[in-house]
This record gives structure tokens, C-alpha cells and sequence, in this order.
């Protein structure tokens, strides 16, 4: 199999970072997303969505989006588990990390592509709603501040999934000039215990 991946998007580190984890090893090929290959022939063909990353099977199927593809890697190698054991566990983890995606990634990720040069002429941009979403990132990332004061990771006392999507949407938010509070005093705690994972690097 290989994963088709690329360095800069936050997506695809998620996958990497799940990966590491696991202590799983991939063939990866990078797709210039800069150069649009993502969005042509036959890219496209495959992943009609042109995102990126995507998992190519032993068998030649193409399967995209980066929970998954990490799904996938759970069922084939369970431990460490990062989705959750039993059916509640799973359930509270799928929770957090659909919080994680909808509140922290995709509204740091809107930032950038409302209002970030490398969309100019690729998307139709509305500079408005990306100043809108920086504001709710900004506030998520409060909320989940209160949130870890009340646990050691996003979902509870583990790390999982949740807590990766959470490490790539606000490292992500770098780019655009949305950062950490320093009064934040429990996401910061957080951010310095999961950064400082061998599988951050991935």
C-alpha cells in the first residue's frame, strides 16, 4: 500500500501522527498540492474530492479522508488503541474528535482559505468569513482550555485520535496568526505534553 501525502497540509499529518503511533510504516508519495496535481487527471479520477491524503490499497482501491484512513490502520493493528476499546469509549472518542474537527481544525482551516494568498484564483474567497472564523477558533480554543482543565487529554485520561486533530488544527493555525493564549494555562500544558510525542514529528 502507499499513502499519498503532503508535508504542509494538516490532514495528512494526522494520518502520519496516527501512523507513528502505531508504529506502522507506509510507503508515502508527496503530491504537490502547490501545483494543483491534486485537483487533475488522474488524481481527480480517483478522489473526484482532490484532497489529500489519500490511502492506496494493496488491490489499487483509493481510500480518502484522513479519519478513515485511520480507521482502517485501527482495525488492521488495534494497540495502542487511539479510537477507543469498548463500543462507550469509542462513541465519547468519535465525539471529541468530530468536536476537534467541526470547532478547532475547521475554523483555523477556513481562516486560511478565505483569506490566505495560496487560494487567490483557486477558491472563491470571502476574506469576511475567514475573519469570522478566526474569531471562533479563538473562542473553541478557550472553551477547550476550561475543557482540559478537567482531563490529562481531549478525550480522557488517553491519548487518541482526538487529541492528533486537535495538535494539527491548532499547529496549523500558525499560518494565520491564530496561537495559544497564555493564560490558556491547561491548553498549554496539553499542546507541550502531546508536541512532545516522538509522533509529532511525523
Amino acid at each position: 500500500m502507499k499513502l499519498l501525502d503532503s508535508p504542509a497540509a494538516p490532514n495528512p499529518r494526522r494520518v502520519r501522527i496516527f501512523l507513528a503511533e502505531k508504529g506502522i510504516e507506509v510507503e508515502r508519495e508527496e503530491i504537490d498540492i502547490g501545483a494543483g496535481v491534486n485537483r487533475q487527471s488522474p488524481y481527480i479520477d480517483q478522489n473526484p474530492m482532490g484532497g489529500v491524503p489519500v490511502l492506496v490499497l494493496d488491490d489499487g482501491t483509493w481510500l480518502a479522508e484522513s479519519v478513515a484512513i485511520c480507521r482502517y490502520f485501527e482495525e488492521l493493528q488495534p494497540e495502542p488503541q487511539l479510537m477507543g476499546r469498548t463500543g462507550q469509549e469509542r462513541a465519547e472518542v468519535e465525539m471529541w474528535n468530530r468536536r476537534m474537527e467541526s470547532e478547532i481544525l475547521h475554523t483555523i482551516a477556513q481562516t486560511f482559505r478565505q483569506s490566505h494568498k495560496f487560494f487567490k484564483g483557486r477558491i472563491p474567497q470571502v476574506p469576511e468569513y475567514g475573519e469570522a472564523c478566526r474569531g471562533v477558533a479563538i473562542k473553541r480554543m478557550a472553551w477547550l482550555d476550561e475543557e482540559l482543565g478537567q482531563k490529562k487529554f481531549v478525550a480522557g485520561e488517553e491519548f487518541t485520535i482526538a487529541d492528533i486533530t486537535a495538535l494539527c488544527g491548532i499547529d496549523f493555525g500558525r499560518v494565520s496568526k491564530i496561537k495559544i493564549d497564555p493564560t490558556h494555562k491547561n491548553l498549554t500544558r496539553w499542546h507541550e505534553v502531546v508536541s512532545a510525542r516522538q509522533s509529532a514529528t511525523a
